[in-house]
């Protein structure tokens, strides 16, 4: 079962094995750039940029991590679904980059955008994790908890962990038969419930931080060698 995380500011990394091919599935739907009515201060894109910024880079020299987006696109907003790559080493740069670029608009295709993460990874094959960062429901018909029960049958090990980014439910109109029960949450959640995940809801910057970390980190970040610090590591 899922396991609900409130974060701390002194939340720890996940120490998790970085051996694992990882896959970030970001919400760039219309809703990451709304304000205003949504009592928040500034458009979700932002401060999800920023926390991008802070997190990435800590994680990548040690784990290979590749980059799907949803929402902005032509055509039917449903099928706007952009694997960017695949995972790779370093790929902080282009995670970064394809973030700060983003014009969020469109809807929630997060089962589908999650399923076809699931494939880059292989993950009949072999172990992976996918991270779901998003700040809303399904609103194109997914099944999310009907996906995460497919991908623990059929998978190697695959583990999503799902980040709730300031989600609302007051207001987000959804398009999932799955939605009951989640009225103030996210569907999304049941796809960690399925695959032994983690549900993280974050609020703040440093909580999305925290929680990108706790999802994607492993033991060796935040951890130096005697011979930079002068200490023995602990």
């Amino acid at each position: 079962m899922a396991t609900l995380l409130t974060l701390t500011p002194f939340a720890a990394f996940g120490g998790l094995d970085c051996t694992e091919d990882a896959m970030i599935v970001f919400d760039g739907s219309g809703s990451m750039s709304e304000m205003g009515f949504n009592t928040l201060d500034e458009p979700r894109i932002f401060e999800a940029r920023r926390a991008m910024q802070r997190a990435i880079p800590q994680i990548t020299p040690f784990r290979r991590v590749g980059l799907l987006i949803y929402g902005p696109g032509d055509g039917d907003s449903c099928a706007n679904i952009d694997l960017r790559f695949g995972p790779r080493l370093n790929a902080a740069k282009p995670i970064v980059d394809a973030v700060d670029s983003l014009q969020p608009d469109g809807m929630t295709p997060l089962s589908e955008s999650v399923r076809q993460a699931a494939e880059a990874l292989e993950y009949r094959r072999q172990p992976g994790v996918v991270v779901l960062v998003t700040d809303g429901k399904e609103t194109c018909g997914g099944t999310p908890c009907r996906l995460g029960e497919q991908l623990a049958t059929e998978g190697v090990n695959l583990t999503v962990h799902v980040i709730g980014f300031k989600v609302r439910g007051d207001f987000f109109s959804w398009d999932s038969p799955e939605q009951n029960g989640f009225a103030d949450g996210t569907v999304a959640e049941c796809l960690a419930t399925q695959t032994g995940g983690d549900y993280f809801a974050a609020e703040t910057v440093d909580e999305l931080v925290k929680a990108l970390n706790s999802a994607l980190g492993c033991a060796l970040i935040g951890t130096l060698p005697r011979s930079v610090t002068g200490r023995s590591r602990t």
